[in-house]
């Protein structure tokens, strides 16, 4: 990393930065498996997260300012075997997706685990993404399962890409907390869920059930997934059919509705709330 004359900063032609550029692109994320973490907190999580005992973080690009203010991420980079290259700011700018970047982007392994292994593993509380198009909502659902202490979540094939750059950002490190399936039909996650004893809820505003109704009648505190729809139209017929209930937020004051991460956030943390009451009586 280091030239006679200070810094040696990696070349905008490098075949690394075209590489790690190509991943803003879903077709190329999915051809080599990888994606791109932006900022100090994605990148930190990655350089300490493994998938099948491999690092998740192959690659990090930095400039000088970034890699002298988080001397700790790069150290824990190069721990985790990541070739850690010096960008200057255009270089960074180039390979970024945002507007801003904060000196920090990450090139990881994709990390997505089989929809099976998550059944198996008795999960209690999780979050199903059903037709979610827009990445930072469903990022931001995948932060919100993470902070209520989810054990799963679940990207159906009709949503989008667990991947995509947004998605990754809004999520702030999440992607690498918890287990998440990809590409599943919901209706084999809500057949597999049930299987498993897990009791399946459809969150929508035209629910015939209420939540805080659930809540005091006490159904609520055992395995649960939630379903949530897409952000303009919500949950399909059918979706709702599958689901063991159809539950609404209510709207105590004049709103008209909640939008989908606020919803879910309210819907997870009821559940969490309710499962750990039963696990102390």
């Amino acid at each position: 990393m280091t030239g006679p004359t200070g810094p040696e900063l990696i070349s905008p032609r490098s075949t690394r930065v075209a590489a790690a550029r190509r991943l803003a692109r879903r077709n190329f994320r999915g051809k080599e498996r990888l994606f791109l973490a932006e900022g100090p907190q994605a990148v930190r999580e990655a350089a300490v997260h493994r998938v099948d005992g491999e690092p998740t973080l192959v690659e990090l690009f930095t400039t000088v300012e970034a890699a002298e203010r988080y001397a700790e991420i790069i150290g824990a980079a190069r721990d985790a075997g990541a070739r850690v290259h010096l960008a200057d700011e255009t270089v960074i700018a180039d390979i970024s997706t945002t507007v801003t970047p904060q000196g920090l982007v990450g090139v990881c392994r994709f990390l997505d685990s089989p929809f099976e292994e998550i059944l198996k593993a008795g999960p209690e509380l999780v979050a199903v993404l059903a037709n979610v198009r827009d990445p930072g909502n469903a990022g931001t659902v995948l932060r919100c399962a993470d902070a209520a202490g989810a054990d799963a979540v679940v990207f159906t094939d009709a949503s989008v890409d667990l991947y995509n750059p947004k998605s990754v950002r809004a999520s702030v490190g999440s992607h690498f907390h918890l287990p998440v399936a990809v590409g599943v039909p919901v209706e084999r996650a809500v057949q597999g869920l049930k299987d498993a004893g897990v009791r399946v809820l459809a969150a929508d505003g035209a629910g015939d059930d209420d939540l805080d109704d659930e809540l005091d009648a006490g159904t609520m505190g055992g395995p649960t997934a939630w379903i949530f729809g897409n952000e303009a139209w919500g949950l399909p017929e059918e979706t709702r059919e599958l689901a063991d209930a159809v539950v609404r937020v209510p709207i105590h004051g004049k709103a008209e509705s909640l939008n989908l991460a606020t919803a879910a956030a309210v819907c997870l943390y009821a559940s969490a709330r309710a499962q750990r009451a039963g696990r102390a009586r």
